[in-house]
């Protein structure tokens, strides 16, 4: 009698052993889904305690821009940053076509690191915004954001145009006191309004938060609306999204440069963020000129600049 109890309460146990390790799979399972989800959740935790701002600039070229990357690196890696600040220009293009620029691209991600080539082919307001924007997230949270200790992998990422001259310092100071959610920064459209919620903003130079970024990457929206002029087109996702509920109109400290002037140009002056349409050498080197950006090249016994 005694051994018949021993054995029922064995088996009792056993049984008891195994619902508990049933549950245990229910809930590793319920985590494994959850895991990413509370990995973004904590890291954004994290990051609410990182004072640091990072900044993408996605300059939007051709494969066969050489010389003007080459330049633009000049511009962009001569500015000082303001302490606590990670600025990374990239340039952006879709496939390449030919040999030589199989060779010459290689080189200078080799020697640069600074090139994203998307999976499109190039064109004129026919999805290469669209591209970017969504390749983004499969990019840089599987990189850069993986450990955990760097979610968002960037504050804002900024598109940009290759004849645009943004200054850094500047940039950086009108985005510290602003939203780093649901944000849309830029110069309006049209050139006459002053309204940010109207239409869109300017392709010379726009940015939006990484939420943003995100959503692009998941939504319906912008999958079904993508061509026609790109700028306009991604005013539209932010419009029928309802996204860009904090926005920011830099106009007047972007402009296009004033020659010829017209109602979204004016004159070269102090308080600037991006002058637009250097579409010429002698353009650029007015504009560097005035912002005088040499001043901090110190005196050597190998060189005499006068």
């Amino acid at each position: 009698m005694a051994k018949s109890q021993k054995t029922n309460r064995g088996r009792c146990f056993i049984f008891l052993c195994f619902i508990f390790i049933f549950f245990l799979c229910i809930l590793a399972s319920i985590n494994e889904v959850r895991f990413q989800g509370l990995l973004r959740f904590a890291s954004l935790l994290a990051s609410n305690n990182d004072q640091e701002l990072r900044i993408l600039i996605a300059v939007l070229t051709l494969p066969d821009q050489y010389l003007r990357r080459h330049f633009l690196r000049l511009v962009y890696g001569t500015q000082a940053l303001p302490e606590g600040t990670k600025i990374d220009v990239k340039f952006v293009f879709c496939n390449l076509t030919k040999e030589e620029q199989k060779v010459m691209v290689a080189l200078e991600i080799m020697r640069y690191d600074d090139i994203i080539i998307l999976n499109c082919t190039e064109n004129m307001n026919k999805g290469k915004t669209s591209t970017f924007f969504r390749s983004l997230p499969e990019i840089f949270n599987e990189t850069d954001g993986s450990d955990g200790q760097h979610y968002p992998p960037y504050h804002y990422v900024m598109k940009a145009d290759d004849d645009t001259y943004v200054r850094l310092n500047s940039l950086v100071e009108s985005l510290k006191p602003l939203p780093r959610e649901d944000f849309y920064y830029g110069f309006v459209i049209p050139c006459g309004s002053m309204d940010p919620f109207k239409h869109y903003m300017s392709g010379m130079g726009f940015l939006v938060s990484w939420d943003i970024v995100e959503w692009i990457h998941d939504s319906d929206i912008p999958k079904q609306h993508v061509e026609g002029p790109e700028d306009k087109v991604f005013g539209d996702w932010m419009r029928w999204g309802k996204k860009g509920k904090n926005r920011y109109n830099a106009k007047w400290s972007m402009y296009n440069y004033p020659d010829p002037p017209s109602v979204c140009s004016h004159d070269l002056w102090p308080n600037t963020i991006a002058v637009h349409l250097l579409k010429n050498p002698e353009k650029w080197i007015r504009t560097l000129t005035f912002f005088n950006v040499t001043q901090n090249l110190k005196p050597s016994k190998l060189y005499h600049i006068s």
